[in-house]
């Protein structure tokens, strides 16, 4: 590329961002919806958890459905001074294979959860894999979504899963969808991997 043009087109690029930056004063808390097909929506949120400890924030998180896997995630936050980590359930409904027992232990974690939001305690809350039970209709859509978005003003809220539905990605501030491009367990018959997966 053109050493001149170069510099005009990042001279621009350098405005147009200062100019966004200056308009962007509001502080607020985020609603933030991770879903799609690929891997790593639960683990973006987990990045984000990593970082609000680092601020010295109080973090809360809600695992759904995810109780029957050892999870090296769960380990390390619960050893965390200023997190208060739960997971709740007995496995994907796969494994279970009991949909009245499946919908009681997602209620029980949607007790936790809202709890959690509406404690005042907590400046950052994952709720990981609640798509899934809203999914199934373990959980009364109407009643999640009032909950989450009568929050307290400078909570953040970071929902993770497949299937969000339209009612949540409507409500969200930032909603990033995951999509599979190739997956070493579909294509490869690849296991999953300490550090990887779990």
């Amino acid at each position: 590329m053109n050493e001149h043009l170069h510099k005009e087109r990042s001279e621009k690029h350098k405005t147009a961002f200062e100019s966004k930056v200056a308009e962007a004063s509001r502080e607020k808390g985020l609603l933030i919806v991770n879903t799609g097909s690929g891997k790593g929506k639960s683990t973006a949120a987990f990045g984000m958890g990593v970082r609000a400890l680092a601020h010295g924030m109080k973090l809360g998180v809600v695992q759904f459905i995810k109780g029957a896997m050892r999870s090296s995630e769960r380990e390390f936050f619960s050893s965390q001074p200023n997190c208060c980590f739960k997971t709740i359930g007995d496995g994907y409904t796969w494994m279970t294979q009991d949909c009245v027992a499946d919908a009681s232990t997602a209620m029980a974690a949607w007790d936790c959860a809202a709890s959690m939001i509406k404690s005042g305690d907590y400046q950052m809350v994952i709720l990981d894999e609640l798509t899934w039970v809203l999914k199934y209709k373990y959980l009364d859509l109407d009643e999640v979504l009032a909950i989450l978005a009568n929050r307290r003003s400078d909570l953040h809220v970071v929902v993770t899963g497949r299937h969000a539905p339209a009612e949540l990605i409507e409500i969200a501030d930032l909603v990033s969808e995951i999509k599979n491009v190739k997956h070493p367990f579909k294509e490869q018959g690849v296991k999953a991997q300490k550090g990887v997966e779990f």
